[in-house]
């Protein structure tokens, strides 16, 4: 189960890396994936994730439920942004009504948290 959490958080912090340069790829959803595995696998790589200059701040402020006003407005905005794209592809209203819903609750969740 160890090499499992460690191979998973991995794959995840490497996404995670990848979101952060890449506008319509989730940073911190896989950020919290990957220190959660390495968290029950490895203190080592649970620890050096937080640590690290770029990753770490992404963890720590959910962790803290405190985002910036920058952070707040740019999640918000590619999250709807991605959603609308999204919705343009599918050209299906089951999928506009679920994905409007989806993008309901993350702003929501997201306008719920404190500004730092």
């Amino acid at each position: 189960m160890r090499v499992l959490l460690l191979v998973l958080g991995t794959i995840c912090a490497g996404i995670g890396a990848l979101g952060v340069v890449l506008p319509l790829l989730p940073t911190t959803p896989f950020l919290l994936l990957a220190a959660v595995c390495f968290a029950r696998a490895s203190t080592r790589l649970h620890d050096a994730l937080l640590a690290h200059r770029v990753l770490g701040p992404y963890i720590r402020d959910y962790r803290n439920g405190a985002m910036t006003r920058g952070q707040l407005t740019r999640t918000i905005g590619l999250l709807w942004a991605s959603l609308v794209l999204s919705s343009v592809i599918v050209a299906k209203p089951v999928v506009w009504v679920v994905l409007a819903v989806i993008g309901i609750a993350v702003s929501w969740h997201l306008l719920s948290m404190r500004r730092r």
